[in-house]
């Protein structure tokens, strides 16, 4: 469940001006546009921003989780 705070900045977020446009802007790019190799393109972009992962072998042990 979400909390107070989480809650005000989605309702901030929802009555962003700049955002409702950004949202309308790419409702207009045309399906076209996306295809299997600009995808995967996007995704090695994407890929070189984050480095590897350490894999940890340890439980990791936590008290509070949202889904």
């Amino acid at each position: 469940m979400l909390g107070k705070e989480e809650k005000k900045e989605m309702l901030w977020d929802a009555k962003s001006r700049k955002r409702r446009e950004q949202f309308c802007a790419v409702k207009k790019l045309k399906r076209d546009k996306f295809t299997i190799d600009g995808y995967l393109s996007f995704l090695n972009a994407i890929q070189k921003i984050f480095s590897p992962f350490k894999i940890s072998t340890h439980p990791t042990i936590t008290k509070f989780n949202k889904l």
